[in-house]
């Protein structure tokens, strides 16, 4: 086991097992001291987010946060979370590896199972992530239902937003975090960009809003 552990085509699962260690360790310890590791990161992240809406892009927000919904992020504390994706992802990757190298005494090339591993180990983080997010205290995470925004004002961030054409909107729920939403104006107006509406009711796609 040590020596798949340490063979140069697994350093990426070795170096990720180790920071699995790491983070747990630490975050045992500020458990143990009362701090919460958690808030930090999310404060930076969502910083870090503030920054990049400022700049034009031409991508879709909303793709990319459909996907971290389906990985259950933001359903456990972040810090949770990294040590359930380094966990497995570093198990699947070793595992893999060490069935290859028992069959035919070779191992996958580290540039070949490394990015394979991370859409390999994705649908078992989502359901480690679920199963653990049932399991830990409620107070534990700040996630939210989607009804919970409306009455909320958002900005128009991306597009211009007219009926059955919405466009791309920050919200920030009751916890200060920032989700990216579809909106669509409930009557025949025109919502342009950095506008600030209030959301009204919920739609397949998104929520339509009123002008506040």
């Amino acid at each position: 086991m040590w020596e798949l552990i340490t063979h140069p085509s697994n350093i990426v699962f070795s170096v990720s097992l180790c920071l699995m260690f790491l983070f747990g360790i630490f975050e045992m310890a500020l458990v143990l001291i009362g701090g919460n590791s958690s808030n930090v990161m999310e404060q930076f992240l969502s910083n870090d987010s503030n920054y990049q809406l400022d700049s034009p892009t031409d991508a879709d927000p909303s793709v990319f946060s459909k996907v971290l919904d389906w990985m259950y992020w933001g359903r456990v504390p972040l810090f949770v979370w990294l040590i359930i994706f380094l966990t497995v992802y570093s198990l699947t990757g070793l595992i893999i590896q060490g069935i290859m190298l028992h069959y035919t005494l070779m191992t996958f090339n580290p540039w070949l199972i490394s990015p394979a591993c991370l859409f390999l180990c994705m649908p078992l983080v989502r359901v480690s992530t679920q199963f653990i997010s049932k399991i830990l205290p409620q107070d534990e995470t700040t996630a939210i239902f989607s009804d919970e925004l409306i009455g909320r004002t958002a900005i128009i961030i991306l597009g211009h937003a007219k009926i059955n054409s919405p466009a791309q909107a920050k919200v920030y729920d009751q916890h200060g975090q920032m989700h990216y939403v579809m909106v669509e104006p409930e009557q025949d107006e025109t919502f342009e960009q950095g506008q600030s509406v209030v959301l009204t009711q919920k739609t397949k796609i998104g929520f339509q809003a009123n002008l506040s």
